[in-house]
């Protein structure tokens, strides 16, 4: 129950906690009742308490699937850097492990963007999201009502604000795999940053948007009648125009011509299993007639942050184009919150679902569930043998090289969009965009990329400054003999690549 001294609100919070016993309703009204006194005094730029941009992180996390522990530490976050509430006053009261995550977003607090780069408030980042991902589940939920409010912030603060949200933090939460976090980022950052481009956006998108709606809501009611007839009278389905700042970038790549953007809307189709999905596909193909080259398996072949769906773009057969998702609802929750369903801390994970093999390296994130050390009750340094390549190589990279080498590898392949391509095999490489068949090859082995003498892509020899599109299939031949060239470091995208070439051309 709730205790009388809180907030009526908190019971808001307390309804998204999935499960939750009687302990964690203390927890998280404890956590509650302890910001909004250490608060009391604080006003945002608003006008408006301090207390309820807590109360808003907190809910955030609530609604993104977190545990009672990391809302407690939501509500908390603040509490060392703004008011002086010590260290051991938070041990005392909520223990090592929320401290912990207190001091871990009190740490990413202090990082500052600027245009040349704050190597190492970057390096924290990374090194935060190796020990502990929830720290930056903190961060992210606390930056996306911090966005949600920022009209409010000085001028002068908002285009740095906005810049860093699209430049780091969008940029990461697509990689944890968290699309509504990275959509709605993206969009309330994107009139901050791009003024024009978004304004120029919005106009094309408004011209469009009565039609489009028609559109969708025709072809909608047309196909909840066809899948009903197929025998899935259950099925989930919703429809949705592509984000604005989503738009813009294919936009950007496509001469500003909306014509040739066929994703612009979408519906999405949600049934029970595997077997349903492709069944499903079969329902909407025997319906409408497929556009060539646009299905699009991401059930057989996952997207490298995780995200699985079938998509089809199909001809409505009234001069529209639609495209069609279908997915479990797993799938779809995997898609929406990423990372993050798989983080309700100690509840799942501590009961066996860590076995899933998606969610072993989640497990070595959680200390508690993975590893603490003894003795002093400080939290060690996670082990993370199965961490997503990308994370590992993030902390492994950023120890073993200096700021510039470290600088330049964020720039040119983390915070870049990405692709990815498959080996002959049938595994899958993840790249950043415009990557070529060298940066395929070093990625896949460096004794592979020192002795590459050609390249094919979807069975055809290309040459090896070609630019590699998303779902190529990609086979690298070797000779003996053969070694890197200069003209490669300027064929090179990745940083990784780019290390390898000059290395071995030092050698020679």
């Amino acid at each position: 129950m709730v205790s009388a001294s809180s907030d009526s609100k908190v019971s808001e919070i307390i309804e998204l906690v999935k499960s939750s016993s009687e302990q964690d309703i203390a927890l998280i009204t404890k956590a509650h009742d302890f910001a909004r006194e250490a608060h009391k005094d604080q006003v945002r730029f608003s006008g408006e308490p301090y207390f309820t941009h807590l109360f808003q992180t907190a809910k955030i996390l609530a609604e993104f699937g977190m545990g009672p522990i990391t809302i407690a530490a939501g509500f908390l976050h603040d509490a060392i850097e703004d008011v002086g509430v010590t260290p051991e006053t938070i041990r005392t009261e909520f223990g090592e492990e929320i401290l912990f995550l207190v001091e871990g977003v009190t740490k990413l607090g202090q990082i500052r963007y600027t245009s040349n780069w704050h190597t190492e408030s970057l390096r924290k980042l990374f090194v935060a999201m190796s020990q502990d991902i929830r720290v930056l589940m903190i961060k992210l939920a606390d930056r996306l009502h911090n966005m949600r409010t920022l009209a409010s912030v000085p001028q002068e603060k908002q285009k740095r604000i906005a810049a860093e949200t699209l430049e780091v933090y969008a940029p990461i939460a697509y990689r944890l795999g968290i699309g509504r976090l990275n959509r709605e980022l993206e969009d309330l950052a994107f009139p901050f940053v791009y003024p024009d481009a978004y304004e120029e956006t919005r106009q094309i998108i408004e011209k469009r948007q009565e039609e489009l709606a028609l559109d969708l809501e025709h072809f909608h009611e047309s196909l909840r009648i066809k899948l009903v007839e197929g025998g899935f009278a259950n099925a989930e389905t919703s429809f949705r125009v592509k984000g604005l700042y989503s738009l813009y970038k294919k936009l950007k790549r496509l001469d500003m011509d909306i014509e040739k953007v066929y994703d612009l809307s979408a519906l999405r189709v949600i049934v029970g299993s595997v077997a349903d999905c492709y069944k499903a596909l079969g329902i909407v193909h025997a319906a409408w007639r497929p556009l060539p080259g646009r299905i699009k398996d991401f059930i057989a072949f996952p997207k490298p942050n995780g995200y699985q769906s079938l998509h089809t773009t199909v001809f409505t057969g009234d001069g529209g184009i639609v495209e069609v998702q279908i997915r479990t609802r797993e799938m779809h929750r995997e898609a929406e919150f990423g990372i993050a369903s798989h983080l309700s801390y100690k509840q799942g994970l501590a009961k066996g679902d860590a076995a899933h093999p998606t969610l072993l390296w989640v497990k070595r994130l959680l200390p508690g569930v993975g590893e603490q050390a003894a003795g002093n009750g400080s939290v060690a340094e996670a082990k993370y043998s199965d961490v997503p390549g990308w994370i590992k190589e993030l902390v492994e990279y950023q120890k073993a090289h200096g700021d510039k080498e470290f600088e330049e590898g964020l720039k040119e392949d983390f915070f870049r969009e990405r692709i990815f391509v498959f080996t002959p095999k049938g595994d899958v490489v993840d790249l950043p965009v415009d990557s070529t068949p060298i940066d395929f090859a070093y990625a896949i082995h460096s004794d592979i990329g020192n002795h590459m003498s050609g390249a094919k892509v979807n069975g055809k020899l290309v040459s090896l400054d070609s630019i590699l599109k998303n779902a190529d299939i990609v086979e690298i031949q070797t000779k003996k003999n053969a070694k890197p060239n200069r003209k490669w470091v300027d064929h090179a995208k990745t940083s990784m690549a780019k290390k390898h070439i000059r290395q071995a051309l030092l050698k020679e």
